[in-house]
């Protein structure tokens, strides 16, 4: 081989690596150009489904001043809206005003978990949750102090309970370090690692029970793992919820709240009278401002010389010596249902050292005409609200049955005949009295049951989706607001995005694009 020969393929093999190198370069700046532009297509994709999320929180957002805006009404204007238990009006609500066709256009929705008579999941409606549906837990004491052991009892109605967690939850509020018959305190929980003492007080949150001996997030929570108030397949396809049953699926934490309470105005919106007041003569003033000369004299009467039990026929004259309102009253009234049939005494015009009987104007004849008057203007209670008391028109069987003094078919009269939405006309029906003067319950049953049940609530929670039309980006929040103040006030507020949607936001309507 000629050295001219030998030179020559060794220049044609350095050109053919060079040329291999620049194909490998040439391959390696392609793939890179390709990955960043990837990369940018993808970082463009997050930003904008960033974006998508950011504007679905604002979504919901909207859908609270609206939720506050609409609770800021009266109450008939509210019922004329179609209420707040299943109405149209929350469902897809537009918030933005793109194009219809962009896929763009933002919405919320106000969704509330639709439960059968016991409290089990029964698909889901547009309106709010009354809290007054619910159990109290922080007025559970409370209700110990009107029937020793009432606490319990309202525990015992929820499925599942037990005795001892239910002692257990009671020792873990109350003051004292007194263990109750089933219950344990402090000393248990100090045994444990790490260590803790009873809150001996008002619980912050619902979650704070599973720091109670016995209580566990299955029976908290129940399968309804993304805390929607719904069962999803995938929830109900679980091991556990084999063993669970219906109204324990949402766990207790659909039965309870911390919450609830109502106002304790009249439908004016003034305050009730104090009879009880100890100053007569203001509360004749009060009084004689609202009801006719006959209710008033009553009223002072029997504060003064407490009631009548014996037999003497009653004074139909209407003449009596006037009432010295400068005495100390003798008597309170436990609760206003104590107007019922009752009789006291008044000064004998000719005779004051003797009295006279005079009847209440509430009897068991009139009650259809005068009970609503004297539960819409009057009251025992001084405070401008009235916590815990429970709303038979619309709380689920469990929750009923656990009432102090109720009985099985009073509940399943209840049920039967209650109303979800009363009309403003149904004067009776405005107020859980309305069991007695239909004749569900006895007046002895209905004085048990008083100082626990109601017909409505005045705080509200709300579960609010804000999302878009094609379904990219959506935001959950949980919101419970007051509406005991004239512009409703937000008590909690729980941001729900990072769970598992849950909702299907194609049935909701409102030109719904699919991703597909």
């Amino acid at each position: 081989m000629t050295p001219t020969s030998l030179g020559t393929r060794c220049v044609n093999r350095r050109e053919g690596t060079a040329l291999l190198i620049v194909l490998v370069a040439a391959i390696i700046l392609s793939l890179t150009a390709y990955t960043f532009a990837v990369l940018m297509i993808t970082e463009d994709e997050a930003t904008r489904l960033m974006g998508k999320q950011i504007q679905a929180r604002y979504l919901v957002e909207s859908g609270v001043d609206y939720v506050r805006l609409y609770l800021s009404q009266d109450p008939a204007t509210i019922t004329a809206a179609g209420g707040i238990w299943d109405n149209a009006e929350f469902q897809s609500v537009p918030v933005t005003l793109d194009d219809l066709n962009s896929g763009d256009r933002g919405f919320f929705t106000i969704v509330a978990a639709n439960l059968d008579d016991y409290g089990a999941p029964n698909g889901h409606r547009f309106g709010l949750m009354d809290e007054s549906t619910k159990l109290n837990l922080n007025t559970l004491l409370y209700a110990d102090q009107f029937i020793p052991g009432a606490g319990r009892q309202l525990l015992m109605g929820l499925p599942g309970m037990t005795e001892e967690i239910a002692d257990a939850i009671l020792d873990y509020m109350d003051a004292d370090d007194e263990v109750r018959e089933f219950g344990t305190e402090s000393s248990y929980y100090a045994g444990l690692s790490p260590p803790y003492a009873c809150k001996n007080g008002p619980l912050d949150t619902i979650e704070e029970l599973l720091r109670i001996r016995g209580v566990t997030p299955d029976l908290l929570f129940g399968i309804d793992h993304n805390r929607n108030g719904l069962v999803d397949p995938d929830e109900l396809s679980s091991t556990t919820s084999a063993f669970m049953e219906p109204e324990l699926q949402l766990g207790w934490a659909n039965y309870l709240t911390l919450y609830s309470k109502e106002t304790n105005l009249n439908r004016e919106g003034l305050k009730r009278i104090y009879i009880n007041n100890p100053d007569l003569i203001e509360l004749e003033s009060e009084l004689r401002s609202v009801l006719d000369e006959r209710w008033t004299t009553f009223i002072l009467a029997y504060r003064i010389n407490g009631p009548y039990s014996g037999t003497d026929a009653p004074n139909r004259d209407g003449y009596y010596a006037e009432l010295d309102l400068e005495v100390e009253p003798s008597t309170d009234f436990n609760q206003v249902l104590d107007l019922i049939n009752a009789r006291t005494t008044v000064p004998d015009i000719n005779n004051p050292s003797e009295s006279l009987v005079i009847d209440s104007p509430v009897t068991f004849e009139n009650m259809m005409a005068t009970l609503p008057v004297i539960m819409d203007n009057l009251t025992t209670m001084k405070a401008l609200t009235i916590p815990g008391r429970i709303n038979i028109m619309q709380a689920p069987r469990r929750v009923l049955e656990a009432i102090p003094g109720m009985r099985i078919e009073v509940v399943d009269e209840i049920i039967n005949q209650r109303q979800f939405v009363v009309a403003d006309s149904d004067r009776n029906r405005r107020y859980a009295t309305w069991i007695l003067t239909e004749g569900l319950v006895t007046l002895e049953e209905m004085k048990i049951m008083f100082p626990f049940v109601c017909t409505g609530g005045k705080v509200f929670r709300a579960e609010i989706v804000g999302y878009h039309q094609n379904g990219i980006g959506t935001s959950r929040a949980e919101v419970v607001l007051d509406t005991t103040v004239p512009l409703p006030r937000i008590l909690f507020w729980r941001d729900k995005t990072h769970l598992q949607n849950g909702y299907s936001i194609e049935a909701w309507g409102a030109g719904i694009i699919s991703n597909d």
